[in-house]
């Protein structure tokens, strides 16, 4: 096996009042936080005992995630839905209230700006809970440069997530059994303390679980309170997307595996790209260039033979056997379940093949790695 030198320590972010705090941050931090990340200018925990520990804990138990950096963008009044629609590639005229639409939000050159989930809140009336990009700003400019009749602004929601095996369980002794029709991608009203508020059946892992959107501040950490001690008798823990979990589920991270410098056919959310709808969206004519010139790119994995005991803080370069270069590694982890370092990368196409060998130049040299199917069977 290869020896892997040690590398040096990631330096410490140092907070200011441009980073938020959360609702939930004191219970965040009574519960053991190590780490933490910048999202949407706020703070969103990455470690609490290890990535590992939190990671077996995840699969098999339940946890509570304060996720409140996923913001919303609110476009309401009588022009929402034009506006939601054109700034998606995704068909959202069949849209009803109670859906969940993960819907990749594509300029005008057809580069990724976000991949939000929409819920329709009503005719006039719609959230985009967004990855990590200034969203409301582009809404904004687009809702002026259109002389659309809405208003897009951030409410006050902080998402709550519940995740793991055991969440339907946890959640149930909350807000009772109705909790358990809610199928996968739709939200119901549901009340707490005498108020309704959203809780849908999604969240960023592949262990299933629940959503609130919370828009009650004052009510945070009563909320918090009674699913931690409902959570009890299936030991709960606080925690966090967790990088493994992440990377082996295949799930795509906006800013790292995706960017404006991206498309949706290159991030393989082809299926999203409804270009037969008769549909207006502002990528219309750059997405149905790229369709008519065929595929360049496609995200794949990346699986080594070995261990590298670290994250991936830029992207790596990857080369054919000819060393010529032909992609990009964009996130990677030391997979639990494939004892060994896996990734995620955007390669040329024409080398996207299962099995097929290639380099990566890593911090510690050129390391080989075999493309491996996506999403991992």
């Amino acid at each position: 096996m290869t020896s892997v030198p040690a590398l040096s320590p990631i330096p410490a972010l140092s907070p200011t009042t441009r980073v938020r705090r959360t609702p939930y941050s004191d219970r965040v931090e009574a519960c053991g936080v190590s780490a933490y990340t910048v999202y949407n200018h706020m703070l969103l925990a990455t470690v609490f005992r290890s990535v590992e520990e939190d990671y077996r804990h995840l699969c098999n138990a339940v946890q509570i995630w304060d996720v409140s950096c996923e913001r919303q963008v609110e476009i309401k009044g009588p022009d929402a839905a034009r506006l939601t629609q054109l700034m998606t590639c995704r068909d959202l005229s069949k849209a009803k209230y109670g859906q969940c639409f993960y819907a990749p939000l594509v300029d005008e050159d057809g580069g990724m700006v976000n991949d939000p989930i929409i819920l329709k809140l009503a005719e006039d009336r719609f959230w985009l809970s967004i990855a990590d990009s200034d969203v409301m700003l582009w809404a904004k400019g687009l809702a002026r440069g259109y002389n659309l009749d809405v208003k897009v602004f951030e409410p006050d929601v902080y998402p709550l997530a519940v995740q793991g095996p055991k969440a339907e369980e946890v959640m149930a002794a909350v807000f009772g059994g109705q909790v358990r029709d809610i199928k996968f991608f739709r939200f119901e009203m549901l009340p707490f303390e005498g108020h309704e508020m959203v809780v849908a059946r999604s969240g960023w892992s592949k262990q299933g679980g629940f959503e609130i959107y919370l828009d009650r501040k004052d009510l945070a950490l009563r909320l918090w309170d009674q699913i931690w001690a409902a959570g009890q008798a299936f030991d709960i823990r606080a925690g966090c997307p967790n990088a493994i979990e992440r990377v082996e589920g295949s799930l795509l991270s906006y800013g790292n595996d995706m960017t404006m410098g991206t498309s949706p056919f290159e991030c393989g959310l082809e299926k999203y790209v409804n270009l037969d709808a008769d549909i207006d969206f502002v990528a219309r004519d750059a997405l149905q260039a790229e369709q008519d010139q065929g595929q360049q790119l496609k995200v794949c994995h990346l699986l080594f033979s070995e261990k590298l005991y670290t994250g991936v803080f830029e992207n790596w370069t990857v080369f054919d056997k000819a060393e010529r270069q032909i992609g990009k590694l964009t996130s990677g982890c030391d997979s639990i379940r494939h004892d060994a370092f896996l990734a995620i990368a955007t390669i040329a196409k024409e080398y996207w093949l299962n099995n097929e060998t290639v380099l990566v130049q890593t911090p510690y040299g050129a390391r080989e790695a075999r493309i491996a199917s996506f999403p991992m069977e």
